[in-house]
């Protein structure tokens, strides 16, 4: 039995997310508003928007590491720390591909935090790890050294 992965673009879930918002607008419609106290008036206030209910930000981060094929690292709730590249995610596991070791399946939930492996990125930001050493000596602003 073959199975493909499907995976949808950004635009393709935000068109969802439109027209599921405006299938909920014509099935809630608004209650007619509560009769306003003329002894205590204040001025109107706009109305707060209300946040949507998912931005959709874990799952464009995740397919842009994918497709890029970033160098991650992944800290687990134990602290054990894992390096890979995500290879697939759904909503509750990443697929982890790792050059040492059997690739693996993470559940979401055990995972602490991640993060880029800025050593495994080739021509990065600054081109090196600046983590490692600094490019000045102990002592270099000493203000003696007029």
């Amino acid at each position: 039995m073959n199975r493909k992965l499907i995976r949808t673009t950004l635009a393709e879930v935000k068109e969802r997310e439109y027209h599921a918002q405006q299938a909920r607008r014509v099935v809630h419609e608004p209650p007619p508003p509560p009769p306003q106290q003329h002894h205590h008036q204040q001025p109107a206030q706009p109305k707060k928007k209300i946040p949507p209910e998912q931005t959709n930000a874990e799952s464009f981060y995740y397919k842009k590491q994918m497709d890029a094929h970033t160098p991650m690292v992944l800290v687990l709730q134990d602290n054990e720390v894992l390096h890979g590249t995500i290879e697939w995610y759904d909503k509750n596991s990443i697929k982890l591909h790792r050059q040492e070791g059997p690739n693996l399946l993470v559940l979401k939930h055990n995972i602490k935090y991640l993060y880029k492996d800025e050593k495994e990125v080739k021509g990065g930001k600054h081109g090196k790890d600046y983590r490692e050493k600094p490019d000045f000596e102990e002592g270099d602003f000493d203000e003696d050294d007029d």
